[in-house]
């Protein structure tokens, strides 16, 4: 939902729908795309998780009538960091589910990316696809066995996403639950940006899909365990690494404005923030 159409929802309703009940204790859990590394202004111990002032927690947490939030998400976390320690270059953080408890309302997580290797994927097939600009080299080394490994590791970290939920349940079992999605990386049509974005057209269909992959499997899970799935990716059409300054939400391998390579910026962390405000939106029962 749009922030403009979310606000014309809550114009519209009854006085007693336009205000959600005062949220508790917010706690925010995830990765880099949740933490906001190096968009400004970076924040918070251990240094090394690269949490941005500006982040969507930081922007939910500063939409919502929200009484304590904490933040606990590390850039480079996977499904393991969340119940163990994860040491960054620069201290380390402590196991983020132990940041929950009962009196919690309102929790997002936003995880996976990590497990499936995200940053390896990209680094690799920013060197392959460019030795075969007209084929798809990045594709046909993931699948040069007949199977795709890249679907596979979706599969393998759905249970891990199930299990990551069953445990804040466990642990928050009175929060609402908002399992946030990855934004558009790459055009969600056409051949993509090449060489400023070096891969080729092949290869943007294929990861292309294998987030359209990761993304409906988070969906699938959060409707599994009774959570809310968040859709960051419609939005962000349109606003993909090709797209031009000024209109990126996700920076490309050589950013134009601070934020880590592939990662969104202060703009794609606004857009993400107005999703998780328009999921919640419509509801009155987190208390």
């Amino acid at each position: 939902m749009s922030a403009a159409l979310a606000a014309a929802v809550l114009v519209a309703a009854p006085a007693s729908a336009q205000q959600p009940a005062p949220i508790g204790r917010y706690v925010a859990m995830g990765d880099s795309y949740t933490a906001g590394p190096l968009v400004p202004i970076q924040t918070g111990k251990p240094v090394g998780c690269l949490r941005s002032t500006n982040n969507y927690p930081a922007l939910v947490a500063k939409g919502l009538a929200v009484t304590t939030a904490q933040d606990v998400s590390c850039s480079g976390a996977t499904t393991a960091d969340l119940a163990g320690p994860q040491r960054t270059g620069l201290g380390t953080n402590a196991a983020q589910l132990d940041a929950l408890g009962p009196d919690v309302s309102l929790v997002t997580l936003g995880i996976g990316g990590n497990d499936i290797g995200f940053v390896s994927i990209i680094a690799d097939c920013a060197t392959r696809s460019p030795l075969r600009p007209g084929g798809a080299a990045c594709r046909d080394h993931f699948t040069s066995t007949g199977a795709d490994e890249l679907a596979a590791r979706v599969d393998a970290t759905a249970p891990k996403i199930a299990a990551a939920l069953a445990e804040i349940t466990e642990r928050a079992p009175q929060a609402r639950v908002l399992l946030v999605g990855y934004p558009a990386l790459l055009p969600d049509t056409g051949p993509g940006c090449f060489p400023v974005v070096p891969f080729s057209a092949g290869d943007v269909d294929y990861l292309r899909g294998v987030e359209k992959k990761l993304n409906a499997m988070l969906a699938e899970q959060a409707a599994a365990a009774g959570a809310d799935y968040v859709d960051t990716y419609t939005p962000s059409i349109g606003h993909d690494m090709c797209a031009a300054h000024g209109t990126r939400w996700v920076e490309g391998l050589i950013p134009t404005s601070p934020a880590a390579p592939a990662h969104p910026n202060a703009a794609g962390m606004r857009g993400m923030a107005d999703a998780v405000l328009g999921a919640l939106a419509p509801s009155s029962n987190v208390a």
